[in-house]
């Protein structure tokens, strides 16, 4: 029987990869028959380290530093690509947070904050998809394929106090996803969003201790918080035959957090 998660040599792009969710990602789809993955991310010597991992995982791999948020970036990051690979087969929107120069001033109350804090929030996590989705798109819809996945938050499905422009920007890309997957399915283009709640990485990892851990999961099912693996294992199968006819949806990978109807 065929393994439905088998890459089969196509080529993927993976934003913010140099750590966390990213970086599992990128090393699941080395070890699932990847061609090769494009490791992004705004620091080059953390992309550079996650390159040498997916080599040594099985698939060529790219070092390329970008910022998602600047369209001009993204676009010289999708050349690199496909100048060394010849195309992108696969996009993940996985670049999250508050962009590469976050400042005290954006955990200020929404209401004394300014435009210039949201623009990190909306830039990296609404604009980077928009910029990464515009660059790969027309590559696809010649090839006639295309596999699209954004990592977005159940923020941006539930809301949450105090992250107003983040929760904003997640769910605009969830609404993104959507209408791409309309548009682009006839082009043989799937587009679909993961849904992650609290997920252990080296950004969140000081937030998940002690006490502070224990009154967090009170509001989950499954009472951990989510390792980058899990939301891995949901890009995976997006990204794979297995989820063929799987399009213009948003999976919540949550331990229950959450639910979807």
């Amino acid at each position: 029987m065929p393994d439905l998660l088998d890459l089969k040599g196509r080529i993927a792009l993976v934003t913010g990869a140099g750590q966390g969710v990213g970086r599992r990602v990128a090393l699941h789809f080395a070890e699932h028959g990847a061609g090769a993955v494009v490791v992004n991310d705004f620091r080059l010597e953390r992309a550079e380290k996650v390159a040498a991992e997916v080599e040594q995982a099985g698939a060529a791999a790219l070092a390329v530093a970008g910022d998602v948020g600047d369209l001009e970036s993204v676009t010289e990051v999708v050349r690199r690509a496909v100048e060394r690979f010849g195309g992108i087969d696969i996009l993940v929107n996985n670049a999250g947070n508050a962009g590469p120069s976050p400042t005290e001033a954006m955990t200020a109350p929404f209401w004394e904050q300014t435009p210039a804090e949201w623009h990190g929030y909306l830039g990296t996590n609404l604009y980077g998809v928009l910029n990464n989705a515009h660059a790969v798109l027309p590559g696809m819809i010649e090839r006639r394929y295309g596999r699209i996945v954004t990592v977005i938050s159940d923020a941006g499905r539930f809301g949450e106090a105090g992250r107003e422009c983040y929760s904003a920007a997640k769910a605009g890309a969830a609404g993104f996803t959507r209408s791409l997957a309309a548009s682009g399915g006839r082009y043989g283009i799937t587009a679909n969003c993961v849904s992650l709640a609290a997920t252990r990485t080296p950004r969140t990892e000081a937030q998940l201790d002690g006490l502070r851990l224990e009154q967090v999961m009170k509001r989950y099912i499954v009472r951990r918080p989510g390792e980058p693996e899990d939301a891995a294992n949901m890009v995976l199968m997006l990204a794979s035959d297995a989820a063929a006819w799987v399009t213009g949806q948003t999976v919540p990978v949550n331990g229950g957090y959450s639910f979807a109807l």
